[in-house]
């Protein structure tokens, strides 16, 4: 049985998240395994790279599952393709050795968060970028974010207040750039907890409009309490750009 490392690239607005739901056909995995249960005649596990939640999007979801069929990589991709819904679609295949984990071997992901300070919103791209419409200081922000770089427990940015895991994660960059009235936030690290990006993003924001410092964020952090971060900001602004890997 072949081991196939696939690039997924997805609008999530109308799915519940990644991760198949047993009551519910509207996510990312869940029209990848049935199309390919097809196809294979047998359940087939597709492993994501994490878990992206309800409404936020991808450029570069990586994946691998594990298949008998007689065709070639290509052939397997334009079969997925021709079955899944025109929000999805898988942009790569390939044939990877037989213990590649999409998960487990990831090293490093970045994600990228748009936020439009406009007081009007941009109404083609309104399902791909938050529409805050106020003014924010990206000076502030910039400084806030050197305070999340590093090997640090960001467990007050998990949104699971239940997380028994450890809660270290190393963020190796945090990107602001301002172009326009759009502001782009790109994080990179190692991983990122559930909602831990939206937590930050919404952190930053309340840098940026005034209601925290930026050496709040130290408090922050050594409170290790979802409470004294900042608000989730919405998921639309959001999207996985890239999943990163060692030899294969």
């Amino acid at each position: 049985m072949k081991n196939y490392k696939i690039i997924v690239q997805y609008d999530g607005s109308n799915y519940k998240g990644w991760q198949n739901l047993k009551d519910d056909d509207r996510t990312i995995q869940g029209k990848l395994q049935h199309i390919l249960g097809i196809y294979a005649g047998r359940d087939v596990d597709v492993i994501g790279s994490g878990r992206t939640d309800a409404g936020v999007h991808a450029s570069g979801q990586v994946a691998n599952f594990h298949i008998d069929v007689d065709a070639t990589a290509d052939e397997i991709k334009d079969y997925i393709n021709k079955y899944l819904p025109d929000d999805i679609a898988v942009i790569h295949i390939e044939e990877v050795d037989e213990r590649f984990h999409a998960r487990y071997n990831a090293l490093d992901k970045t994600y990228c968060y748009r936020i439009n300070t406009s007081t009007v919103p941009n109404v083609f791209e309104k399902r791909y970028v938050y529409q805050y419409g106020l003014p924010l200081c990206v000076e502030d922000m910039r400084e806030a974010a050197g305070y999340m770089i590093g090997t640090k427990d960001f467990k007050s940015f998990c949104g699971n207040s239940h997380m028994k895991k450890s809660t270290v994660r190393t963020v190796r960059a945090i990107d602001i750039s301002r172009k326009g009235d759009e502001i782009v936030i790109r994080y990179s690290g190692d991983g990122f907890l559930q909602n831990m990006v939206r937590i930050m993003t919404g952190t930053l924001i309340e840098v940026g409009n005034g209601t925290r410092k930026p050496e709040d964020v130290i408090h922050i952090l050594e409170q290790r309490k979802r409470e004294y971060a900042g608000y989730t900001a919405p998921p639309q602004g959001l999207i996985l750009e890239e999943v990163r890997y060692g030899s294969n």
